[in-house]
């Protein structure tokens, strides 16, 4: 554990950020292990996160849509030392925003990329509409903010729900795609086919408290905890402290049911891209994840599957500088090679 707190706090320090910009990742002052009850002193967090300062500057990308003006938050990071010409665009999981994954992007950037990182609509300092989400809206959406940068290529990384988004933007955009990395990608089986859909309007998605949080935020990890984990703990569990959550929290089921509604697992037979499937195999958020991670392999056209043991579904807080290390082998690799020589 405290390996990881230092390598994540060495990268932080030798980049010059700021470490209250990226207080989860390098203050050391979190427990070894969480604490049973949410802490007292523990207060509300805005559904915004207008008081989470992020390690980059954040801009936003104004777009109409469903009769709406939303904003969607994003960083652009320049590469630090000599540019490789290659840009990274990031996508967050669903329990999770771009400020979270701010070492990787850090490390990213000290090898030469540029890396956009967005907060999807619904997360982190992005607009939080209520409208009937699907994964063509948000590729779309990429897209558009892609447009407004005059980036004409990138290399598209999804960790979790981030792989669903990254699989439908290759798919619907292969001539803006060099590569593609899914890192423990959910949304791996068409759950239509095990239970009926369930309107989202018809229940209050109530509160959920602080052990139930907890317990999710747990299950990223295989036989260790990193302390500094909590402080995205505090802000889930503030943000059911502040008076907008019974908005946000429609707005998460919402979200949550595009994943239902709109599956990615017919996209990956269509998408020619190089790609790489990628992640801790003890992953304990998917029934059989090494199984499920060989299938995506096999049904994509050009790829390439490289799975940790012992590693559960976040490599690159686990094990963060070999997984480092093989992401940037894959993305600097040639797109016209077959994955399968990219190591």
């Amino acid at each position: 554990m405290r390996k990881f707190l230092t390598h994540s706090l060495s990268i932080l320090l030798s980049s010059g950020l700021a470490l209250g910009a990226s207080v989860a990742w390098a203050d050391d002052h979190w427990p070894d292990q969480p604490p049973a009850e949410a802490p007292a002193d523990w207060g509300p967090v805005s559904i915004n996160f207008e008081e989470i300062d992020y390690p980059y500057p954040v801009k936003y990308l104004e777009l109409k849509r469903f009769g709406e003006v939303l904003r969607m938050a994003y960083m652009d990071i320049p590469p630090q030392g000599r540019a490789n010409g290659q840009t990274v665009f990031w996508q967050h999981g669903h329990n999770f925003y771009s400020e979270a994954y701010g070492p990787t992007f850090d490390v990213l950037s000290r090898a030469g990329f540029r890396v956009i990182a967005v907060d999807r609509f619904g997360y982190g300092k992005s607009s939080k509409p209520m409208i009937a989400y699907n994964f063509n809206f948000v590729a779309s959406n990429m897209k558009a903010l892609l447009d407004e940068l005059g980036i004409d290529q990138v290399a598209a990384v999804g960790h979790s729900m981030g792989g669903m988004v990254v699989s439908r933007f290759a798919m619907q955009y292969p001539e803006l795609t060099s590569h593609v990395a899914m890192v423990n990608q959910i949304g791996l089986v068409d759950t239509r086919q095990a239970r009926p859909w369930s309107d989202p309007f018809a229940s209050d998605p109530g509160v959920p408290s602080y052990q139930g949080i907890l317990r999710g935020h747990t299950n990223y990890f295989t036989n260790f905890w990193p302390p500094a984990h909590l402080e995205f703990v505090r802000r889930q569990y503030g943000q059911t402290l502040s008076g907008d959550y019974p908005r946000y929290a429609m707005v998460r089921r919402l979200v949550g049911q595009m994943m239902y509604n709109d599956p990615v697992v017919y996209d990956w037979q269509h998408i020619d891209t190089k790609a790489l499937v990628i992640g801790g195999e003890d992953d304990k958020l998917i029934d059989d994840y090494p199984g499920r991670a060989r299938h995506v392999a096999d049904e994509l056209q050009n790829s390439a599957l490289l799975l940790y043991p012992d590693v559960g579904h976040a490599p690159q807080i686990e094990i963060p500088d070999r997984f480092h290390a093989d992401l940037i082998r894959f993305l600097e690799s040639d797109p016209e090679q077959p994955a399968s020589e990219w190591r």
